[in-house]
């Protein structure tokens, strides 16, 4: 009886040696980290897209200004180089010359204003042409072929040429040259009456304007 006491308890012995290990008790996992949160912009609508702004060309040079009158110097060369008719009148000569460009046309004596009705010095276009015309101002008397240089009366006409001033301003010539001038002319023609005596053609030339 107590061999077999002896013999259970032995048993029981290695049962409890080959028996596993109590499980350690179960503890719940460790919460996942969380995935990083990546922030990913969207491009906006392309009618939002901001576009750079059109770059305009560089800008040209400005405009010239308007260009102011040219010197008569520089008139009288243009007026040479294209071949217009112009008038020079001088006083003190009491002669006119016409030329074109830098040709010679004609030459004419003339009679300018008397005292008190001096004709004035200066470069005039030719601002009215009529074949017959009377003078308002002097007792209608006749102006055939006249080319008015002022508004206030002063022109180039048809008259008498007594070969001194003799007028009441205005520029007389010869009837047969003031008829051959008024188809040479045209609106706009440059007459420069001067108070300088030419000494030469080339002179004259000099001094139209």
């Amino acid at each position: 009886m107590k061999r077999l006491a002896l013999l259970c308890a032995s048993i029981g012995l290695v049962l409890g040696s080959a028996a596993p290990p109590p499980a350690a008790p179960r503890t719940a996992p460790a919460p996942a980290a969380p995935a990083p949160i990546v922030l990913i912009a969207q491009a906006p609508p392309e009618a939002e897209i901001a576009r750079p702004a059109p770059v305009s060309p560089p800008a040209s040079e400005p405009a010239a200004a308007a260009r102011a009158p040219e010197p008569a110097t520089a008139a009288a060369d243009r007026a040479r180089r294209s071949g217009s008719v112009r008038v020079l009148v001088s006083i003190p000569a009491q002669r006119a010359w016409v030329f074109r460009g830098s040709e010679l046309l004609a030459t004419t004596p003339v009679s300018t204003g008397k005292r008190g009705h001096e004709t004035p010095t200066g470069t005039f276009p030719i601002l009215q042409k009529r074949v017959e015309h009377y003078s308002n101002r002097y007792d209608n008397a006749p102006m055939p072929y006249m080319q008015r240089l002022t508004h206030y009366g002063i022109a180039l006409h048809g008259g008498g040429v007594p070969g001194y001033p003799a007028s009441h301003g205005c520029i007389r010539l010869p009837h047969s040259f003031a008829r051959r001038l008024y188809h040479l002319t045209d609106f706009g023609t440059r007459v420069t009456i001067t108070s300088a005596r030419p000494r030469s053609t080339r002179h004259a030339l000099a001094l139209v304007r």
